[in-house]
């Protein structure tokens, strides 16, 4: 198959290779620093198992791969979230009649806003569930084997299947799911989890997760999420590596001093030292984040079917504005009082 990837960071990078060295005519859209570096030496794939180092083309721009090739047999999409709204733009103007779109951003959103504008284009969701980081512009190491990514239709009349079995024969272990927004959600549910509180304290989720009162909040916004899900009749999923379903029985079901450590464990396997996505955005000093469509979808679709969503507003609400320099990120550094002071403000009977 030609693939293009768009978008092609460390998720991008890490599937359009598994693709390449699979046999696929693979080409990744990457920022121009990198693409010079990928020409001359390639990519490497660092994995528990060994090296993979292939060559997949390589361009600058979506405009450069349109003027490469007109045609694709499907098109990836691994910018983050709030960059989906720029290839949107861009795709109008140099691809207005898109091949299918594989569509593997976190949060939730995403399927609808491309239906909206590619209402005859099929639209693949799929959620990557093995995390990656990118040592340098042209290695990718895996940090965690046994993963893998979920893939759902979304429409009755868009097969999955032969999808899946493009991943599968990578080398990538693939489930399907019958229900894109359950897939998604169920993502959601994982990718939240010490995200947003990490972000604005400034600290390492293990770390917040030892203060009693932040770790009872990181409770509450689950118990949000799971509300929101319920009445949306969405059921909770398990992905390759990424026990959902699991996590939110623990949340219905287990005492808090059976849940917290569980839910500690879960964090520190699945991050490792490596800082949540919302964190590292943040730092870098990005004027966007992706906290909007996590915990802000989630308090958005609350006030959409009169469900109480305080916890995840709060955090939504804290983390733009940190990202927008309205309040002072060094303020909150690891001041877990403040931050609890201010998420209870928005509780009922506070002052927001």
């Amino acid at each position: 198959m030609k693939l293009l990837v768009y978008g092609a960071g460390a998720v991008g990078r890490y599937l359009g290779g598994m693709l390449d060295q699979a046999g696929h005519e693979v080409t990744l859209i990457v920022r121009p620093e990198a693409a010079a570096l990928l020409q001359a030496e390639g990519l490497t794939i660092q994995t528990s198992a060994g090296m993979i180092i292939t060559r997949p083309q390589v361009v600058t721009s979506l405009r450069q791969a349109m003027l490469n090739s007109l045609s694709h047999d499907a098109m990836l999409l691994t910018m983050k979230a709030y960059s989906v709204n720029q290839a949107i733009d861009e795709m109008i103007a140099f691809c207005p009649i898109p091949p299918p779109l594989i569509t593997l951003q976190n949060g939730v959103g995403i399927e609808e806003q491309l239906r909206q504008q590619f209402p005859q284009t099929p639209i693949i969701a799929g959620s990557v569930t093995t995390p990656v980081t990118l040592k340098s512009e042209n290695i990718v190491v895996v940090e965690k084997s046994g993963r893998g990514l979920g893939v759902a239709s979304t429409t009755a009349a868009e097969s999955v299947r032969p999808w899946a079995k493009l991943f599968q024969q990578a080398g990538l272990k693939t489930v399907v799911a019958k229900n894109y927004q359950s897939l998604k959600w169920s993502k959601l549910l994982l990718n939240i989890i010490g995200n947003a509180s990490s972000a604005i304290l400034n600290r390492h989720p293990g770390v917040v997760y030892q203060s009693q009162a932040m770790f009872n909040l990181e409770i509450a916004a689950l118990k949000e999420a799971l509300q929101v899900m319920a009445r949306l009749k969405l059921t909770v999923i398990n992905l390759p590596g990424a026990p959902a379903w699991w996590l939110a029985y623990g949340v219905k079901n287990l005492p808090p001093s059976l849940l917290k450590p569980v839910l500690t464990h879960l964090v520190l396997r699945g991050r490792g030292e490596k800082m949540p996505s919302f964190s590292l955005d943040l730092t870098a000093g990005k004027n966007q984040n992706e906290v909007l469509y996590h915990n802000g979808a989630i308090a958005k679709a609350g006030r959409e079917l009169g469900i109480a969503t305080p916890v995840n507003t709060a955090f939504t609400d804290i983390l733009l504005k940190l990202t927008r320099r309205e309040l002072d990120w060094q303020s909150y550094s690891g001041n877990v009082k403040q931050l609890v002071a201010d998420i209870h403000a928005y509780m009922p009977g506070g002052s927001k």
